[in-house]
């Protein structure tokens, strides 16, 4: 993977390629997990903290997650997003500086403006007292010289809802009843103190067990792994780890869009705007933050992923289905209490590829064709590609598109901005297609390149898709046998 925290990717790759490969040899026992923290840091010396008792804390963390459960045994949460304490201290606490720009002035506006006594002289320029200091920001306002900085914690300013805090040692906490589960918060620390629980060992056991695995490739994958890695690539080598098959997810951006299409379509004749729910971090936004707008607006149809899963089990119920693409909240809507007969287990590029390589074994390109999808499905993983989908599927049903008002949003901000003004009733539309991933799911937390070059792979790749139509493609499949809405199919044990 190719992103700005390079260091810390390769330390969680590692650690989970190893618990991958002691799961797949069925050596998966306290002792060996131990063996891994040594093989990090040897001693006597640190590699990249403090100490090695540090370093060997943090790894421990690190294959409590990568099993699956919380890295604190004794604060367990059923949030697939989690803080390691050990790896969170170097980070500082106040968010207010004064900075050596400080001319010690005579005025002293900024002591003048703190209504919380926060603010005193020190030797030589101002000093702010962290116990004290509210993080109000006035003092800043005040200092003519803009010596006074606000530094934002990088997980804190990621979150795009205010989840994360931090308690009296430093350490950041996340707020469940907050957290959407964008997973934004992850890659923007620069120490690796926040992850995701990762179930690899849960769907390796469930290959091993014999039982039916079938993988879901998210629309995002084309492109993740270069020009000439397509969904035939990733299927061969999923089947060479033991999985039964692999599905395009892209069909399910086709059922998704013929199912929102008739939404939109009654929607629209009764003057109501309806947002998208396909990104779960979005409705999961919705959810705690918009309560009435989802309980009024959102649309009722499941997410792709959820509709191939229940696809797959209408031909065997005792598949176990696992989504993999580039999307952090699609954990936790295999998780979701609020949707039945969702996912089994998801998966990141980054899981898929640990896994595959603890049994040695490379996506490579293939000689082979497969295509699922209607490129309108395909482009689900965009910023707009939902849209343009359902608006496809309308005009196949004979219905005029022409007139319709269309917003989309990408960005945890600009969803929050849109949603604050469909709340206040100002929102010139008809529907809204709701993101939290800048530039659509190929801008997600986990790709596996830089969005640059997804795109270009991935334009390359799509080129070579059929123009086949949304509903004459979704003849192939039984679409009268399972529900498309969220609280259709069956509750999850």
């Amino acid at each position: 993977m190719v992103t700005n925290d390079k260091g810390i990717v390769e330390l969680k790759h590692f650690i989970l390629r190893e618990v991958c490969r002691l799961a797949w040899e069925d050596r998966l026992t306290e002792e060996e997990k131990e063996k891994i923290l040594y093989q990090v840091s040897p001693g006597p010396k640190p590699q990249y903290r403090c100490c090695i008792y540090k370093e060997r804390e943090i790894v421990r963390g690190r294959i409590r997650l990568a099993l699956g459960q919380s890295p604190q045994p004794d604060h367990p949460s059923r949030n697939v997003v989690a803080v390691i304490p050990a790896a969170c201290d170097d980070c500082p606490i106040q968010d207010y500086f004064v900075s050596d720009i400080c001319r010690f002035c005579l005025g002293k506006a900024c002591l003048n403006s703190c209504k919380f006594g926060a603010i005193q002289p020190g030797d030589n320029k101002m000093r702010i007292d962290p116990n004290k200091c509210k993080s109000c920001g006035q003092c800043a306002k005040a200092c003519p010289f803009g010596a006074i900085i606000h530094q934002e914690r990088p997980c804190k300013k990621a979150c795009p809802v205010g989840a994360i805090s931090y308690n009296e040692a430093g350490v950041s906490q996340i707020d469940d009843s907050k957290c959407i589960h964008c997973g934004h918060c992850i890659h923007s620390c620069p120490f690796g103190a926040i992850g995701s629980k990762i179930f690899a060992v849960d769907v390796i056991r469930a290959i091993q067990a014999g039982k039916r695995v079938v993988a879901m490739c998210a629309p995002a994958t084309e492109g993740q792994f270069g020009k000439d890695i397509g969904m035939a690539s990733i299927r061969s080598a999923l089947r060479k780890a033991g999985f039964a098959d692999m599905v395009e997810v892209g069909i399910g951006g086709d059922m998704t869009a013929a199912s929102e299409a008739r939404e939109w379509i009654e929607a629209r004749r009764e003057g109501r705007i309806m947002t998208t729910s396909c990104c779960p971090a979005f409705v999961s936004m919705l959810r705690h933050h918009f309560p009435k707008i989802y309980q009024e607006n959102k649309s009722a149809t499941v997410s792709p992923m959820v509709a191939v899963s229940r696809y797959l089990k209408t031909l065997d119920p005792d598949t176990v289905t696992v989504f993999i693409g580039p999307c952090i909240a699609k954990k936790g809507e295999t998780l979701s209490e609020f949707i039945k007969d969702t996912a089994d287990y998801a998966l990141t590029y980054g899981e898929i590829v640990a896994l595959l390589d603890a049994r040695g074994i490379e996506i490579v390109p293939v000689e082979e064709d497969y295509q699922e999808a209607s490129i309108y499905g395909k482009c689900f993983a965009g910023s707009g590609g939902v849209a343009a989908a359902v608006m496809e599927a309308m005009r196949e049903m004979g219905e005029d598109t022409s007139d319709i008002r269309l917003t989309a949003c990408a960005g945890g901000e600009e969803c929050k901005r849109t949603m604050m003004l469909l709340r206040a009733g100002k929102l010139n539309t008809d529907f809204v297609e709701g993101m939290i991933c800048p530039g659509g799911c190929v801008g997600g937390p986990s790709k596996h390149q830089t969005e640059a070059l997804v795109l270009k792979a991935r334009a390359e790749l799509l080129g070579k898709a059929d123009g086949r139509k949304i509903l004459e493609n979704l003849e192939r499949y039984p679409m009268d046998q399972f529900s498309m809405q969220r609280d259709g199919g069956q509750p999850k044990d």
